[in-house]
């Protein structure tokens, strides 16, 4: 997986690599579909949500340029893989899931795998976590209708912020950077995700 879907495709920070390898991902992913864990696609985990393709998470790990020891939330903790790769790399991750099971069963997979630098809640992963605020770095696994700036205000000077932006059928993967005097925006690639649903998000009725 490593070799053919990250390395040969730019993906080439050694701790995103590093993470990658580590992280065992056929067990974030339920028993029917385990035979496809390191294919290069997303994968259904329950509660109409999916597990991102390897590339898309390596991706956006690699687009946060972490070096060690961050604070970092995760918005949308689906079925924990991406949250296990974090904390390999990071000091600190928060991550919120609006979804009780699939919360429950990430939680399970995490404690397992021995990881006590992970922090989750249930909640509307729109409105952040401002107890925990400032975070170093904020991922958002599921499109925003638009760059969602009540998040922006949450990172740290200088901060970034991975978000996909648009709807069902046409999105684009941004990383937002927060300098002193406001924020500055990418457009990195074409990207799809579920819909991020919440209070600052898309309603339910959006899907």
């Amino acid at each position: 997986m490593v070799i053919e879907q990250l390395e040969r495709r730019d993906i080439h920070d050694f701790r995103a690599l590093y993470a990658m390898r580590k992280v065992p991902r056929h067990l974030f992913v339920p028993e029917d579909v385990r035979h496809k864990a390191y294919s290069d696609s997303p994968l259904p985990i329950g509660e109409n949500q999916t597990i991102s393709q390897p590339y898309m998470v390596a991706l956006m790990t690699q687009l946060l340029c972490l070096k060690g020891g961050e604070k970092v939330l995760e918005i949308g903790t689906g079925s924990g893989y991406q949250t296990a790769v974090l904390a390999e790399i990071a000091g600190e991750v928060y991550s919120i899931e609006r979804i009780s099971s699939l919360l429950m069963h990430a939680r399970e997979v995490l404690d397992s795998l021995g990881y006590t630098n992970i922090t989750t809640r249930i909640f509307d992963g729109t409105y952040g976590w401002k107890e925990k605020a400032p975070f170093d770095c904020i991922i958002i696994t599921a499109a925003s209708p638009g760059v969602p700036l009540g998040l922006a205000e949450q990172l740290k000077t200088y901060g970034k912020m991975i978000v996909p932006v648009g709807n069902g059928e046409n999105q684009i993967l941004k990383r937002v950077t927060k300098s002193e005097n406001g924020i500055e925006i990418e457009d990195i690639c074409g990207c799809v995700f579920v819909k991020l649903i919440g209070r600052y998000g898309w309603s339910n009725n959006s899907l």
